[in-house]
């Protein structure tokens, strides 16, 4: 790895917003391309944080540090990529369900998301089945994650699905579920195409559905 993107990674991997953005300048400057700087640094490093949390070595802290350092980086190099017309590795519409005001975990996965190359759309809390149609069908998005923290709002859940069915869209967008109270189970059960119990889990499976 050049000693540039090496510096890129290291810096996200250390959680270090300040020293992503130089170091991500300081690679632009030495002359690599936007993209490079984007699929050899920070999603290698993306990749690696996910990594460590799922062997204990991360915790959810350490997981937010280093995706809000990735983020600083992605600011930067966000206007050169679309001047350059690199495209992502996919859309994705993510939003808390309807009746649920809960974000950290939903916020995570974007972040994980957002560092896996993916271009996110965020909804936020409390979105109603007819506002993620809506979403999904002016993006284009090619995934449609949907979170619930609370057993009470999971139902908003297969109302959702069946209003992405109803909208002739069900072919087009696989839909991700996760959240404290949901399962692999009831995401088969409700016709999900796929289930995380973490960010590095929904971040993997992402790229797999994609």
């Amino acid at each position: 790895m050049d000693d540039a993107l090496k510096a890129v990674y290291q810096a996200i991997i250390e959680g270090q917003l300040e020293a992503t953005r130089n170091q991500v300048e300081a690679a632009i400057h030495s002359g690599l391309s936007a993209d490079q700087i984007l699929k050899e640094g920070l999603v290698p490093a993306m990749a690696e944080v996910g990594r460590l949390f799922e062997e204990g070595e991360y915790f959810v802290p350490e997981m937010l540090v280093s995706a809000r350092a990735m983020q600083g980086g992605l600011e930067i190099l966000k206007p050169l990529l679309v001047a350059a017309d690199v495209k992502p590795a996919g859309k994705v519409v993510i939003g808390t369900v309807k009746g649920d005001l809960h974000d950290i975990g939903k916020n995570l996965v974007a972040m994980m998301l957002e560092g896996a190359g993916f271009e996110i759309h965020d909804l936020g809390t409390d979105v109603p089945p007819e506002k993620f149609v809506e979403a999904v069908n002016q993006a284009g998005a090619h995934i449609l994650a949907m979170s619930a923290l609370l057993t009470t709002t999971m139902t908003s859940m297969p109302a959702t699905i069946e209003a992405i069915r109803q909208a002739g869209l069900r072919g087009k967008v696989k839909i991700l579920v996760g959240g404290a109270p949901v399962t692999e189970a009831y995401a088969k059960q409700i016709g999900a195409d796929g289930y995380a119990a973490d960010a590095s889990a929904a971040a993997r499976l992402a790229l797999e559905l994609v």
